[in-house]
């Protein structure tokens, strides 16, 4: 944690990169994706528009055709087989333009992530449930932000289309009483600037857009001089320096586990392997687990509870259900309730009703 009033002056060191990629914490644009799609369509419809329409005439006109066949016949005399030829001249009309916008979409978005996909697994998380959490991000200074880039965003586009557009309607008024074809020349040129004029200026506000969100993850990394300091000099210990603090560390643990093992009401064992001891005072809705080891480790926490009196009853199969369950600290799960509760029955049973009355609940 950075210090009170320390400021986050440093570049974030690799390893701070690696940890905001793997939360996913990466900057990327949504409008640069979209605008690389679009244009991909464009460019797909602009290579292969005379193929797409060529075709859909002719599918146009084998169902005229047929339908003329057909006669008084009405849809009965329509063959089976038009159906067949209108999807599959659909799908090959089509399959360009989808396979250009897949392949764009999909660079687009790995040239952002670096050329190196980052798979977040989904989190739940309750205070996104919040009606307080969810107002105050509604009404947060970066989302009226979002909002008057959007509107920028569709007020830039819309002007470059506008201009774009503009001369082509002019041309077009002075081709008032033409024939169709040429009008629809004009048109189909005219349509083709628009897309050309609009897909570029999406891009570059695509561009801007993933160059503002990294500027702003990039200072959200930022360290302070302690914090770089500290990663450091965790990062630059020898090996055997941090073998020996897990293993000091691991020690503490297993010193402060045996010291709860007195405090136990049992420990569930069997002959060699496993030693789970719980507590259950009766106001928990369950027994703790305040110790548990396997081999020289289940053989010392029996050892301390002879030592203390605290009763050691085997029961194996209960005893490897406990260890591979339950962790030290955490309660019993609600599937052992009813062997756990026999155990400590029996356990007050021989304790002369030391603690009637008291069970797992």
């Amino acid at each position: 944690m950075a210090q009170h009033g320390e400021q986050r002056t440093e570049q974030p060191t690799p390893r701070r990169r690696q940890e905001a990629r793997r939360r996913g914490q990466i900057p990327r644009s949504p409008d640069l994706s979209g605008a690389a799609v679009l244009l991909a369509g464009f460019a797909a419809l602009a290579a292969f528009g005379g193929t797409i329409l060529a075709d859909l005439a002719s599918l146009a006109q084998s169902s005229i055709a047929a339908i003329a066949a057909a006669g008084a016949g009405g849809p009965a005399g329509i063959p089976s087989s038009l159906s067949g030829l209108a999807v599959h001249t659909l799908v090959a009309a089509l399959l360009p333009v989808v396979v250009a916008t897949a392949l764009a979409g999909l660079f687009a978005t790995l040239l952002q992530l670096g050329g190196r996909p980052a798979f977040t697994p989904p989190r739940f998380e309750l205070r996104r449930l919040s009606p307080v959490a969810g107002l105050r991000t509604i009404f947060s200074l970066n989302a009226a932000f979002e909002a008057i880039k959007a509107v920028a965003k569709t007020a830039a586009v819309g002007a470059v289309a506008l201009l774009a557009i503009l001369p082509y309607l002019h041309g077009l008024a002075g081709k008032v009483g033409m024939p169709p074809l040429a009008i629809g020349r004009t048109l189909s040129q005219g349509g083709l600037a628009l897309a050309e004029k609009a897909g570029a200026a999406y891009l570059l506000i695509g561009f801007a857009d993933y160059l503002w969100r990294r500027r702003r993850i990039e200072r959200s990394l930022r360290m302070t001089r302690q914090e770089v300091k500290e990663e450091q000099r965790q990062h630059s210990l020898p090996a055997e320096v941090k073998r020996a603090q897990r293993r000091r560390a691991a020690a503490i643990a297993r010193r402060r586990m045996m010291q709860a093992v007195p405090k136990a009401d049992v420990v569930v064992a069997n002959p060699t392997h496993y030693a789970v001891a719980l507590s259950y005072d009766g106001s928990r809705p369950a027994p703790e687990v305040v110790a548990k080891g396997q081999e020289l480790v289940a053989q010392r926490i029996k050892e301390v509870a002879r030592e203390h009196g605290v009763p050691i009853v085997e029961d194996p199969p209960l005893a490897r259900a406990l260890y591979a369950q339950t962790e030290v600290g955490e309660l019993i799960p609600p599937a052992l309730y009813a062997a756990v509760a026999r155990v400590l029955a029996f356990v007050y049973r021989l304790a002369g009703g030391r603690k009637a009355g008291a069970g797992v609940r």
